[in-house]
């Protein structure tokens, strides 16, 4: 099998990806699901932000632990264990939800655990993924990962704003706990020798910590795309990912807003496509130039909600979304050491999405203070700022697609 679809050859990868893709088909629901759920228990802004901080803050507390566990320990089998503890968390409150007897403390509580088991999937997924392929094919896998994540989310955004609105939210949370089930046992069938290398070593953590510290700072572009990525991730899940089902329960619908967010993803999967077959030497460059096209749902949203030019600003955000998505992780992978890639990928996600909680909790007095549309358009002013910041880098623009390290295999 060669060209663009040469990865699939890979028996590791097919697991890998058939595993990824199944989570996010109902993660898609689930993320529409307990917006809902909750406002239906309360139409508090502010305690949806609660919840949905909830889980982002444990998610953080648990990263830097999650990136050594990753390098330490088969990541296959990492995985395996966060995908039980995450379905049975969201089956839980699945059955909380459909029988009525769902609180406020329930969904904090579950939302915690999901939050800390998450922490350990993401560093061992994304490191996972270089080793199921040689350096390379590293482009071409990411993009066809990220394309097979983006289609089951079409599935699963579009099919979940219609079952959420027709059935209710607690039948999205069961299927997500189902699609964690149906993960765990495809991550099982991944076999990946290499990655025991990292059960050799012998440091404690905070020593293992320390190597992947002085990782991640020792390449100016890593920590300044990092630092954009704190405000970048902050405005949006500050502002489009809660003021936005707002809007959608008071002017467009919950069943529009599955829609926006489906276009979004079509957007990303179009992008897939588009990263699938381009070939630019300086790809970090041009991927962190598209970032500045994440303003078009908070303006539209602010200015003009209308359910087609939400669609169109969502589709052409989630294409832009995805070039920075594919050349952010084919550079990580080239020029970050395998054996250390777990942990670069934990101070990654710490440091970019640190703020979100904090956004997540101030969103509701914010908003109640400065109103819905001046806080979506402080978010999109937010989100022009970062992108300048990374462009203007001489580091990030210096960055070329040229694998630096030897691939563990």
């Amino acid at each position: 099998m060669g060209g663009s679809l040469a990865p699939l050859a890979r028996p590791a990868f097919r697991w890998l990806l058939a595993a990824r893709v199944t989570t996010m088909a109902g993660n898609a629901m689930a993320q529409i699901a307990l917006v809902f759920a909750v406002r239906d228990v309360t139409e508090s802004v502010t305690t949806l932000g609660i919840v949905v901080a909830t889980r982002s803050i444990t998610n953080l507390l648990f990263l830097l632990w999650g990136g050594v566990v990753a390098d330490r320990l088969p990541r296959q089998l990492v995985l395996v264990g966060s995908s039980t503890v995450s379905a049975l968390s969201q089956g839980l409150l699945a059955v909380l939800v459909l029988t009525g007897s769902v609180s406020i403390p329930a969904f904090v509580v579950l939302a915690a655990v999901n939050g800390m088991s998450s922490a350990f999937s993401f560093p061992a997924s994304a490191a996972l993924a270089p080793q199921t392929v040689p350096a390379e094919l590293r482009q071409r896998a990411n993009a066809l990962l990220r394309l097979g994540l983006n289609s089951s989310m079409i599935a699963g955004a579009s099919l979940g704003g219609l079952l959420i609105a027709f059935a209710g939210p607690g039948w999205g949370l069961a299927v997500d706990a189902l699609s964690f089930a149906l993960a765990g046992l495809c991550f099982a069938f991944v076999r990946v020798p290499a990655a025991r290398i990292a059960a050799e070593h012998k440091p404690g953590v905070l020593s293992e910590l320390r190597v992947g510290w002085t990782e991640f700072v020792s390449r100016p572009w890593v920590w300044i795309v990092v630092v954009a990525f704190v405000l970048v991730n902050a405005a949006y899940a500050g502002g489009t990912m809660v003021l936005g089902p707002v809007l959608a329960d008071t002017v467009i619908g919950r069943e529009t807003w599955g829609f926006v967010l489906a276009a979004q993803t079509a957007g990303m999967v179009a992008g897939a496509f588009v990263a699938l077959r381009l070939k630019v030497r300086r790809l970090l460059l041009f991927g962190c130039a598209c970032v500045v096209a994440f303003v078009g749902l908070p303006l539209a949203l602010a200015l003009h909600p209308e359910p087609w030019l939400l669609m169109a600003t969502a589709f052409v955000c989630g294409l832009c979304m995805e070039q920075f998505g594919v050349a952010w992780e084919t550079s990580l992978q080239h020029h970050v050491p395998a054996d250390r890639l777990a942990r670069v990928y934990s101070y990654d996600m710490l440091g970019s999405m640190a703020a979100v909680p904090l956004a997540q909790l101030v969103i509701g007095p914010v908003s109640g203070a400065a109103g819905i549309t001046a806080t979506l358009l402080g978010c999109a002013a937010i989100q022009v700022a970062a992108t300048l910041f990374m462009v203007a880098s001489r580091s990030v623009r210096s960055v070329e697609n040229v694998p630096s390290v030897q691939p563990v295999h």
